[in-house]
């Protein structure tokens, strides 16, 4: 791809000259990182090695490099287009609207209650004798809340680099304790499918780092600041940082699942209190300090995931609320096969992101108010049964709708013919789509219907 030529989505110009990729920018990929892994994808890679060593490493790698993939097309989508994603799923047609209306309000309300929770388990590990669990939790929600809400992107970037670091080191520094056994490690690379391991083979590629955050990723590219096509190469390197940063993380808790337990065939509970139950056995092995260490990375993980929810779902709902209004005041929504390169304001919408006035708008707000008070209430109840299943399903359903409808808008007149997607684009996206509708059955078939 040259680096001088092609169009500029916005104008039809000339597009700019590329901007040398450079570690200084890196940010974006950052946020998605300390965002896109919470504490239950820790448990999953933990439980993975748990039960079949470092057989299924290769899984996790292969895993990274689809959601690579995934995210670098999103981003390629905002740069290439000046639109942002969900301007190109509106012009897919009004069920992405009604998809993600229903989507973004169910999923918001369980996910308030389960970001909590998760973020104050640790705490109640850590201080024993303080608050009770549902108090830490009100308390973590109330700090995303105020945090987010009080500031803008640089020092949210910021705030999730001290984040990412502390899970990085804390992660990295249990897996090299608890001594990795390198020969097997190495042979874990080598692809083999263990009898029973089907299901844990494609939940380690799919699961792990997959959630609305990579939608998200676009969002934080342009308020980064990168608007246009001369950001590209930058934005690619910012999103292989993320993603390795991702493989690693997996990497260290397949260490940990693998020696800690597979060896000596410790069980744990499943969720997000599995993490709980590892503390102790590293309390057991190497004393008070590492599992104190490992329970703050525990609440980094937790925490971290939260406040980019906080930040980076409001961000897509005031978009989505932004584009309504607008059609509703006559600017119209874009005809099926509208170029991105028309009309419609795209590129206005973009820089109103970039600019940060999306962060200060009513329905960022509102949504982060959604976000933290009803789900408060869900801390105090039994979860509802219907509600369960919605959650579930509507959540399932997200990840191939996401790598569907990008393989869509990047093969279409919406993107300029240059940033197309390549072969390589094309069969990510493919296998990444036909991977979460496999997972997606899978998860639907295990709700308690």
């Amino acid at each position: 791809m040259a680096e001088t030529t092609g169009s500029d989505a916005a104008t039809g110009d000339a597009a700019p000259r590329m901007r040398k990729a450079s570690w200084k920018y890196v940010g974006p990929g950052i946020v998605v990182a300390a965002t896109g892994v919470g504490a239950g994808d820790l448990v999953a890679t933990l439980i993975a090695g748990s039960k079949f060593g470092y057989t299924l490493l290769w899984a996790a790698i292969i895993g990274c490099l689809v959601k690579i993939s995934l995210a670098e097309a999103t981003g390629r989508w905002h740069l290439a287009t000046g639109r942002t994603l969900f301007e190109g799923w509106r012009s897919l047609g009004q069920w992405t609207t009604w998809y993600f209306a229903i989507y973004v309000v169910v999923w918001g309300f369980v996910y308030g209650a389960t970001a909590m929770s998760s973020s104050a388990l640790p705490l109640v590990a850590l201080f024993p004798d303080g608050p009770s669990l549902k108090a830490w939790a009100i308390l973590c929600g109330l700090l995303g809340l105020a945090f987010v809400w009080f500031n803008r992107y640089a020092v949210f970037e910021k705030a999730m680099t001290i984040v990412i670091g502390m899970k990085f080191l804390i992660v990295v520094y249990v897996a090299i304790r608890v001594a990795p056994d390198l020969g097997n490690a190495f042979a874990g690379l080598v692809p083999a499918l263990p009898d029973g391991s089907l299901l844990y083979t494609l939940g380690l590629i799919g699961g792990v780092g997959g959630t609305i955050t990579m939608a998200a990723y676009g969002y934080w590219v342009n308020s980064k600041g990168w608007t246009d096509i001369s950001w590209l190469k930058v934005m690619r390197l910012d999103n292989r940082v993320a993603y390795i940063t991702t493989g690693i993380f997996v990497v260290a808790m397949m260490i940990i699942g693998a020696e800690l337990l597979h060896s000596t065939n410790i069980a744990l509970t499943s969720g997000d209190r599995g993490l709980i139950d590892l503390g102790d056995v590293l309390e057991d092995k190497f004393g008070a300090v590492t599992a104190n260490l490992f329970l703050i990375g525990f609440f980094a993980t937790s925490f971290g995931a939260l406040m980019g929810v906080w930040h980076g779902v409001s961000l897509m709902f005031a978009d989505f609320v932004e584009r309504l209004r607008r059609e509703r005041a006559g600017a119209g929504a874009p005809d099926a096969g509208e170029s991105a390169a028309g009309p419609g304001g795209g590129d206005e919408m973009v820089k109103e992101v970039a600019a940060g006035k999306r962060e200060k708008s009513v329905p960022f707000r509102a949504y982060l108010l959604w976000l933290t008070f009803p789900p408060m209430g869900l801390l105090f109840l039994d979860q509802p049964f219907g509600l369960v299943v919605a959650y579930g399903v509507l959540g399932a359903f997200f990840m191939p709708f996401l790598a569907l409808t990008l393989l869509w808008l990047l093969n279409s007149s919406r993107t300029p013919k240059e940033w197309r997607n390549g072969m390589l684009s094309n069969v990510m996206l493919a296998a990444a789509g036909l991977l979460f509708l496999v997972l997606c059955v899978q998860q639907v078939r295990d709700l308690p219907w």
